[in-house]
């Protein structure tokens, strides 16, 4: 049985809030999903979400705005290096154009018989729009961005991972986490994640052995995970004995994320991982469904700090 079924999440460190914020909602067409604060640590910073109106697991992008002085992450070899959505067969003309208007630069490319838009977030993360013919998931419709289900992006197709070593990697993708190898290139290899919904969810590896180590702290310009969906909280505890009892002991315990229930590893190619699952209540837990992502929200072990960290938080137009 697999114990993935899709992903639950991306999530980066990027720089400016303002720039992250117009460039997903404004520019991709994305929805605020959610916006509050990073839960670890004690640093005010903002956690904002972003996907499909209602917030539909497999659409959801977050990121940590990190805009602080001299703190910038160093994008590089053993790290998720880019980030991928899916979009409908045929739009990429669409997307060539409307990010080259408006100021992001876009080109056509091509990996695993599948076109591609290739561009980047405005703090440098690589960023890739993928026509994927299996994927039958709705468009993210954004009339008042001018996106129509003809081009608006469909959710999450995957993440690129660097690594200076793909056989462990591969090992830890094919027996630990039970994907599916598709294809590999002179580049590295093709893994999706077998799901009902079809081949929508995919994890591309690159074999760089050449670039320096990327960093893996909360800093700018990086990725900082990769969140897959398993479902259930049985599904989560049965993938970490899974992983422990092939060695990779190093699965943290569960944290609390309010609508969301996660554990985290260290991938033998450098990638943090995450195992997820929604709670019940999801997005709904603090806002109401029909409103989710419109004000400034705070998990309750932080409601005493609220004064502090909103005092801190870079300020930002929303």
């Amino acid at each position: 049985m697999a114990l993935v079924t899709g992903y639950h999440h991306l999530t980066m460190s990027t720089h400016g809030v303002q720039e992250d914020y117009d460039f997903y909602t404004k520019i991709l067409g994305l929805y605020s999903v959610k916006r509050t604060v990073l839960f670890d640590g004690t640093l005010p910073v903002y956690h904002l979400y972003y996907g499909s109106r209602s917030g539909d697991a497999s659409t959801i992008i977050t990121t940590f705005p990190f805009k602080k002085p001299g703190i910038y992450g160093r994008r590089g070899t053993n790290q998720t290096r880019t980030i991928m959505q899916s979009i409908p067969v045929g739009s990429s003309a669409f997307w060539i154009e409307r990010l080259n208007r408006m100021g992001v630069p876009a080109t056509a490319t091509e990996r695993f018989g599948l076109s591609r838009v290739a561009f980047a977030h405005p703090c440098g993360i690589p960023h890739e729009l993928v026509e994927n013919p299996a994927d039958s998931r709705p468009s993210i419709v954004n009339e008042a961005q001018g996106i129509g289900a003809q081009q608006g992006i469909r959710g999450i197709y995957g993440g690129a991972v660097a690594v200076m070593d793909t056989s462990a990697m591969e090992e830890f993708l094919d027996i630990g986490m039970q994907f599916a190898r598709e294809g590999s290139d002179d580049r590295g290899s093709l893994w999706m994640v077998p799901a009902a919904k079809g081949r929508t969810a995919a994890l591309e590896l690159i074999l760089d052995r050449d670039s320096a180590q990327g960093t893996w702290t909360l800093a700018g310009g990086t990725v900082h995970h990769l969140a897959f969906d398993t479902g259930n909280e049985e599904n989560q505890i049965a993938l970490k004995a899974r992983l422990e009892g092939m060695g990779y002991t190093d699965v943290s315990e569960q944290k609390d994320r309010n609508y969301f229930k996660s554990m985290y590893m260290r991938s033998p190619g450098g990638a943090l991982f995450e195992l997820a699952w929604t709670v019940p209540e999801g997005w709904a837990k603090d806002e109401p469904a029909d409103a989710i992502g419109q004000s400034l929200v705070f998990p309750p072990w932080f409601e005493d700090r609220r004064a502090e960290m909103e005092a801190g938080l870079e300020p930002a137009a929303f």
